[in-house]
């Protein structure tokens, strides 16, 4: 099945590296946006599969960009998953709260993210 994922990070290398590995691993459609305000707009435009979503960018954050998703009814059910460098237990306890389908872990293995995010969606 061809996926549509929304990719929102604020580094450009993060955002080409895994755009080109979901196309080219997982044939999924892939848009990128650098901050959680464009992230927002375009999964309102989009309506992506999902979403992975950086936690740490300036301006609008991975935890204020979910609860922006969150009070959308046209994108509360997007399953987001969050990328952060933050792996201790206290963090990944915070993030608990926000109603994410899962955290993965900065940086990744590009030959192993679709995997990943299929394994963390059910795919």
């Amino acid at each position: 099945m061809n996926r549509t994922i929304l990719l929102v990070d604020d580094e450009d290398d993060i955002r080409e590296v895994a755009q080109v590995t979901l196309e080219m691993t997982a044939g999924w459609e892939v848009h990128t946006a650098q901050d959680g305000l464009e992230g927002v707009a375009m999964a309102r435009q989009w309506r992506p599969d999902a979403i992975l979503l950086d936690v740490m960018m300036p301006g609008m954050d991975g935890p204020n960009t979910v609860r922006a998703l969150r009070t959308d009814p046209s994108t509360a059910g997007i399953p987001v998953l969050l990328l952060t460098a933050k792996v201790r237990s206290c963090d990944r306890r915070g993030f608990s709260e926000l109603d994410v389908a899962g955290v993965l872990s900065k940086p990744f293995d590009p030959m192993e993210l679709a995997g990943q995010v299929s394994a963390a969606l059910g795919w």
